[in-house]
């Protein structure tokens, strides 16, 4: 009986491995050529596997860019973490933002879709939450559309500027201007900690 469960946690632990690896090459290939070009061929071609081993994992491409979805917004929500220090959480941001453009086109996508913002952002309440309490401290305002203006500045804001506001600036200028702005809005508001 311990031998069978111990096969079954080895078994679930090499799934899990192989799993966290395919979303992780999956994410690297969707960076390199883009969403049309990911595959389940391509991505069994890259991560060297069967077709079959993918299929295991992912039924179809739809469910392969649901999980590269699915880690896209869990990275976007260490940002959202109101218990990470904000300076971190801005440059969080702003260096995923420059680092995975292929990656932020599915994500605005997401972004704008029908919903509610809580299926795709389990993180949203808190950050509403957490601005609310500050806005309320200062000369108060609306924590929702304030989250959602910080995002969508956070989030699209640095792309635009990297592409076609100062092509010529690198990432690390493109990051260093964005947090050191950032900071001084929100001094400006009285929420900077």
């Amino acid at each position: 009986m311990l031998k069978a469960r111990t096969a079954h946690r080895k078994r679930n632990r090499g799934y899990e491995e192989t799993h966290r690896e395919l979303i992780e090459t999956a994410v690297r290939l969707l960076s390199e050529s883009g969403v049309d070009a990911l595959s389940v061929s391509g991505l069994a071609r890259e991560a060297g596997l069967n077709r079959t081993t993918i299929y295991y994992h992912f039924p179809n491409r739809e469910a392969m860019l649901c999980a590269v979805k699915e880690w896209s917004a869990q990275q976007l929500a260490l940002g959202m973490d109101v218990e990470a220090p904000q300076l971190d959480r801005m440059a969080h941001i702003t260096r995923f933002v420059l680092e995975n453009p292929q990656l932020i086109k599915l994500w605005i996508e997401d972004f704008i879709s029908p919903g509610d913002i809580r299926d795709r952002y389990p993180r949203w309440d808190d950050l509403v939450a957490g601005l609310s309490r500050d806005l309320q401290r200062g000369q108060g305002g609306d924590g929702e559309v304030y989250a959602l203006m910080l995002l969508t500045g956070a989030i699209i804001g640095p792309r635009v500027f990297h592409l076609s506001v100062s092509p010529q600036s690198d990432a690390d200028e493109v990051s260093r201007r964005f947090i050191a702005e950032a900071q001084r809005q929100l001094a400006k508001e009285g929420l900077m900690h």
